[in-house]
Order: C-alpha cells, then structure tokens, then sequence
C-alpha cells in the first residue's frame, strides 16, 4: 500500500519539518524541530490513512462469504433493477431518469465504496428529478439488503423544491374552448374538465367505461392502478353522447403518446397567451373546485383515484373557500331542528 504522507525539512538541520501530502502535494508545518518527534506525527498520520481501508478490506471479506456478488455490485446495476421493477409509463420515466448525466460519476463505482461526497457530487450538479431518483435508487438498494448502511443519512439529503404547480381556471378552460377548432380536442378538454382525470387516463376512455344506468365513468388509473369512479350528471352526460358508442372515445389522441398531447395542448395555450399549465393542471383544478364547492375529501380523492389524504390536499391546497360565521352554522343548525 502505497504511502500517503511523507517528512521533509527546510533549512539547516535545525529547521522545522513539514509533512507533504502525496496525492494532494500539499505542505503542511508539524511545528517542530525535533526529526524523532516529527517522524512520528508523520507515521500516526499515514496509519491513520491506511486504517479505513484495511477495515474496508476486512468489511469486504466477511461479505463476500455471504454473497459473492455485494462487493462487486454497481450503482448501474441498481438503476437497472429498479427500472425493470417498474411498468407501463413509470418504466418510461425511470428509464429516461437514470439516463441523466449526473449519475456518469457514481454508474460504476461499488456500493460498498460510495461516500456520502459521491452523492453529494451529483446532487449540486443534477436538478430536482435527480434528487428525487436517487433517493429511490438509494432506498432501493438499502431496502434489497445490497448496502450495509445508508451512504447519506435522512436528515443530510438536500430538500426537494418542485417548481410551482396551478390549476387551470374556469375562464382559461373556457377560453380554450372557445378557440378549439378540433370537435376531438374540445371534447376531450371538456372531459378533463368534469373527469380530473390524468390526460393519458382520458386519451383512453372506452364507451364501455360509462355506466349509463347509474351515470358512472369508471376506469384504473394507469400510473397507479388504483380506480378512479367519477359519478356525472347532465353537463357531461351531453358530452359523452356526442363521442363514440363503442371502442375509445378519443381514437386519434389515444394513438399519441403523452408528450405530443402535451404539446398539442402547449401550442394551444400559446395561441390564446395563457402560461403556467399543462394538461395535469386540469386534476388540480377539480380538487380545487371540489374543495372549494364544500365536496367531502373522502368522495374527491376517490372520485381522483388518489391513494392518500395527503397527495390528495397537496392538489387541492390552493383553493380559496369561503368560510361562513359561526352565527350562520347555528342559524342553519336551529332551522333543522324546527
């Protein structure tokens, strides 16, 4: 093993001694004239230096006996993984993720020989979707017992700050309609409008989704799984009547994939100078509208198929409700009882 640290002396033989570091060239000053004294500070040092990786050769060879692969693993090989654990359009996402040019430093470097500085390194130079992925790729690889310990603890990671997020307004939805030439366009913004549904979800409405008997649309959210039951009264119901009988509603958007929609929609936006909103504006505008209406939060985030309480309010955080007086609720109560 190569040593790091070695002594040198300035001047006369009764000049002080420095202690030049190998890899970095630098000199430093033991601030002393004793040669005795000075060799050992030196040695302690490179002892110092020498004793993390032998613990680390030692940490190697115990784990190797239990899994001959842990101490070769790479962080490719995690992001690899965890891709092919993924479905459908969250495959797509993750295999663009791990495609970013901050992971190049840690790709091939061993699990067991990442630092916390490593991943430090690639957070100040990626953005908010690398900070986010390699959390993931992180738990991951902790969660499938292929780290032995975290690299970075929970309270060192840098904080996510996604950028700002708005619903689209009644009278910027109304706006585009009235643009809208396209009679499958119209309608389908006019879906997402009522349904709040992801624009992907509604590109893929069938005929068969609708339960007209008990005016329900119905269908499982491709992101998640999870159902997604939004009961319709006429304003909808009118629309529906206008599209398809059978097979999808939205034959020629469902064809696209999400990204042209999207721009569909940008180029839209555009025409009629409205900024700020995408097409996943339309879900965080029902949840606003709904909050705002006095709609029970247990009916909204079933109706938007959200999993949690707290994805759900997070969409609907910026609704404006109007609060009546006290004096109000017990006027009403009193009514009831009378």
């Amino acid at each position: 093993m190569k040593t790091r640290y070695r002594l040198i002396c300035r001047g006369n033989r009764s000049g002080n001694f420095y202690c030049v570091d190998s890899v970095t060239g630098k000199r430093t000053s033991l601030q002393t004239m004793d040669k005795d004294h000075a060799r050992q500070i030196v040695e302690a040092k490179n002892q110092a230096e020498r004793q993390p990786e032998i613990n680390l050769q030692i940490a190697k060879a115990y784990l190797a006996a239990a899994d001959q692969d842990f101490i070769n693993r790479t962080w490719r090989e995690v992001m690899n993984e965890f891709v092919n654990t993924k479905t459908g359009s969250n495959r797509i996402r993750s295999e663009r993720a791990v495609q970013d040019k901050s992971f190049d430093s840690i790709r091939d470097l061993q699990l067991i020989e990442t630092r916390s500085e490593h991943f430090l390194r690639v957070l100040s130079s990626g953005k908010v979707s690398t900070n986010n992925y390699l959390r993931r790729f992180h738990n991951f690889a902790v969660d499938m017992g292929w780290l032995p310990w975290p690299v970075l603890p929970k309270r060192q990671w840098p904080p996510i700050h996604h950028k700002e997020k708005r619903a689209v307004t009644r009278e910027e939805h109304n706006l585009l309609l009235d643009r809208e030439k396209n009679p499958e366009m119209r309608a389908f913004l006019q879906c997402c409008w009522h349904i709040g549904g992801a624009q992907s979800d509604v590109a893929h409405l069938k005929a068969e989704d609708i339960d007209w008997k008990d005016q329900v649309v119905s269908f499982f959210r491709a992101k998640t799984g999870t159902a997604q039951i939004i009961h319709f009264s006429d304003g909808l119901a009118d629309i529906f009547r206008d599209l398809p009988s059978e097979g999808l509603l939205f034959p020629r958007l469902a064809a696209i994939d999400e990204k042209h929609r999207a721009a569909l929609f940008q180029m839209r936006c555009r025409r009629v100078g409205i900024t700020g909103i995408s097409l996943h504006s339309y879900r965080y505008a029902w949840a606003e509208r709904a909050k705002t209406a006095g709609y029970p939060e247990r009916f909204a985030q079933e109706a938007l198929g959200h999993n949690s309480k707290a994805v759900h309010r997070s969409y609907a955080k910026a609704a404006l409700v109007k609060i009546p007086s006290l004096e109000d609720y017990e006027r009403k109560a009193m009514t009831k009882t009378i």
